[in-house]
């Protein structure tokens, strides 16, 4: 009973140990993330005598440093740039700028082993990861192939007579029903087109002129007015004051992929 209790205060107690070492923080992508998680399966998938011997680890990206050696030491002279090294990465994006933060409230990472809780560091710099300029055009084409597929419907719908209805059966509808949904207020909807094609189309719009308030836009692309919001919360800003207060515009890594298409 006793060596039980003892063993009840051990994990209770918490590792500081590493409290004091400096860890960063990195927020990327989803992708990026699936990406770090495919090439460590291969690292791990290899034979321990090989990494024992050898150090055959394989590296899931490669960070730059860049210093300008006539400024001063500071951390606005510091710029942090990083790239995919996996073989298999299709049309994810390999180089990235990291936006480098110090200010955000205090942090520190725990972990928990068999019960144990260790303090594994204290994060003192935040990186916010985002691709870089020549990696918008293949980013852009990866969430509409994401897109595509998901808006893909699998469901197959049996369509029977009236004189034959089956009732709590799921995947059928009867035919009266289905007239009556199509019916009511078909004509007053507007039809949502293809995400990609839409995103096209805005970037057009946008070619025009450089602000537009969302009512402009519902009316000119004639797009229900929710899936326009949500179009726009991915291409552009919203301007909450100033002379152009109550438009949207494109996110400048939008704006300079259409102003230098090449």
């Amino acid at each position: 009973m006793e060596e039980s209790n003892n063993n009840n205060k051990n994990n209770n107690i918490v590792d500081t140990s590493y409290a004091d070492r400096v860890v960063f923080l990195m927020k990327c992508p989803a992708l990026v993330s699936r990406s770090f998680q495919s090439t460590s399966s291969l690292s791990s998938s290899s034979s321990s005598s090989s990494i024992n011997n050898n150090n055959n680890v394989v590296p899931v990206a490669k960070l730059v440093l860049s210093l300008d050696a006539l400024c001063p030491a500071d951390d606005d002279n510091t710029q942090f740039t990083m790239e995919l090294t996996g073989t298999d990465l299709g049309n994810v994006p390999k180089f990235y700028s990291m936006d480098m933060s110090k200010d955000f409230a205090p942090m520190s990472v725990f972990s928990e082993s068999q019960g144990k809780i260790y303090v594994e560091g204290k994060i003192k710099t935040k990186f916010d990861v985002r691709p870089q300029y020549d990696g918008i055009e293949r980013y852009g084409k990866l969430c509409r192939e994401r897109t595509n597929k998901y808006s893909t419907k699998t469901r197959q719908i049996q369509v029977i007579g009236h004189d034959k209805p089956i009732m709590n059966m799921p995947g059928i509808i009867h035919v009266q029903e289905k007239k009556k949904v199509v019916a009511k207020g078909s004509e007053a909807k507007r039809t949502r087109r293809d995400r990609g094609e839409m995103e096209d189309i805005t970037f057009k719009l946008f070619e025009q002129q450089s602000n537009w308030t969302l009512k402009e836009l519902v009316n000119k692309t004639d797009q229900p007015e929710q899936f326009m919001k949500d179009i726009l919360k991915d291409l552009c800003v919203y301007n909450n004051k100033g002379v152009n207060q109550g438009t949207y515009q494109l996110k400048p890594e939008y704006k300079k992929s259409i102003d230098d298409p090449n």
